[in-house]
């Protein structure tokens, strides 16, 4: 009995050290306490009068002063556990078949030692009943019982119910009915079927939490990383009572309706995404205010205050010479000119006469494209009225009289034009604005036949292209 004491100790201070830290859902469990043994169920054949006595303990019982059982049992799944208990004891009241008064006869059968080693599958019904500390249980299952120096195998079936005071520690009940396969209820001979009751304290332990933030692994939804209860072990770094794996800011303490991610300006755009995050703004702006309203964002606007455009950086455009034709698109922005014309100045009509008087004075030297001197006065003149108009092209068309071949007055022609549009270029003209045509004798405007009507055809004019 002493080294029985001495075992229940050893293993009490082993569970107890296996026990910290621990929490629910422990798949092993440790049990003992106090047994005892009643051989009145199977002193009478009647059904009525073997449990008529059940829990008479003063008459009927067998006990010892100490721990007389000790259970393991491992949790195997769907409410079922497995477990193997072994128990001692003393036999010092027997109860014997009745007699002719009719009563139970109790017999000291000579303090029978009695050892018992069982193996149990226990149904809990705690779950399905919606219970947390109480757990009613069944079990069934087998052993093998000495009594004195009989033995016998039996078959047991049981109840009981266990009272959790925490989620690792319990008091426990058990009773159960043994069956013996070799029932003379001789003492020293046989085995009597017989009820045995254990009473004692029951832990829970083997829980595994790999990431030591005491939540067991079959619990925790985040086994190697420590985490909350409330999240059923994962983490939450920033503490915004958001898990991290559906935090989109983890480190960050944010807001649950932008997904865990701070918004310091409050505009309901993110900090990461918000291009100002100190400044409210809208998400047509990347978080950034736009104050006037022009679709520029203020950091990035020159005039934040006024209406303007993206393309002069937020700013409205200017009309330097206020003909309503905005400079980015006068192409002529200092001089007043027309919608039509792009900001222009149109050619007038009396300028087209004036160049139309001045080309009828440009004389050349006889039968070549050089000029007279007299003429250069003249070509810078009509240079003067072109500059009026940067944007106007004209082009010059050289004609001949009848003099001469076809072949010499086209190519005579087409010199004469292009000398004078070369003129032109050198004193400020852009090439791109002119074009220099020939056309022989093939366009008079007067008769050949007279010396005055080939003078006439002898010419240079300056046409507007459109």
């Amino acid at each position: 009995m002493k080294h029985f004491n001495k075992l229940i100790a050893i293993v009490c201070l082993f569970v107890a050290l296996g026990l910290q830290a621990q929490d629910s859902n422990h798949p092993w469990a440790i049990s003992f306490g106090a047994s005892a043994v009643d051989t009145k169920v199977s002193s009478s054949s009647s059904m009525k009068n073997q449990f008529s006595e059940y829990f008479n303990l003063k008459s009927n019982w067998n006990t010892l002063s100490s721990v007389s059982y000790i259970n393991v049992s491992k949790y195997v799944g769907n409410n079922f556990s497995f477990g193997v208990t072994g128990s001692i004891n003393t036999i010092k009241r027997f109860v014997n078949t009745k007699d002719v008064s009719g009563k139970y006869p109790v017999t000291n059968p000579g303090n029978l030692a009695y050892y018992s080693a069982d193996a149990t599958i226990s149904y809990s019904f705690a779950k399905i009943l919606g219970l947390k500390r109480l757990d009613p249980n069944a079990t069934i299952g087998g052993g093998y019982t000495f009594m004195g120096t009989a033995s016998a195998g039996t078959l047991n079936g049981g109840l009981g119910l266990t009272y959790w005071m925490g989620k690792q520690v319990g008091l426990t009940y058990q009773t159960a009915y043994k069956h013996s396969f070799d029932e003379t209820r001789t003492p020293n001979v046989d085995v009597a079927s017989h009820s045995q009751h254990f009473l004692g304290l029951i832990f829970k332990f083997g829980g595994v939490d790999t990431d030591g933030d005491g939540i067991y692994d079959r619990e925790d939804t985040c086994p190697e990383t420590p985490g909350l209860p409330q999240f059923n072990g994962c983490p939450d770094t920033d503490a915004d009572g958001i898990v991290d794996s559906a935090d989109a800011c983890p480190d960050v303490f944010g807001l649950a309706e932008l997904n865990g991610c701070p918004d310091t300006d409050g505009d309901g755009i993110t900090d990461k995404e918000d291009a100002c995050p100190e400044a409210a703004g809208t998400k047509a702006m990347k978080g950034c205010p736009d104050t006037d309203g022009d679709g520029v964002a203020d950091k990035d606007d020159k005039c934040p205050k006024v209406k303007g455009s993206r393309e002069n950086g937020g700013c409205p455009w200017p009309d330097t010479d206020g003909d309503t034709v905005l400079d980015k698109d006068d192409k002529c922005p200092e001089v007043k000119g027309t919608v039509g014309n792009n900001g222009c100045p149109e050619v007038s009509d009396n300028a087209m006469k004036q160049l139309g008087d001045y080309a009828k004075t440009i004389l050349f030297n006889s039968g070549k494209s050089t000029f007279k001197q007299q003429t250069l006065p003249v070509l810078k003149s009509i240079a003067s009225i072109l500059k009026e108009y940067p944007t106007a092209k004209f082009s010059i068309e050289g004609h001949t009289d009848s003099t001469g071949t076809d072949m010499l007055n086209q190519k005579l022609s087409e010199d004469r034009a292009n000398a004078v549009k070369n003129f032109l270029v050198e004193n400020g003209i852009a090439a791109d604005r002119l074009s220099a045509s020939g056309f022989g004798k093939s366009k008079p405007i007067d008769s050949n036949d007279k010396e005055s009507g080939r003078a006439n055809n002898r010419r240079v004019e300056v046409k507007l292209m459109k």
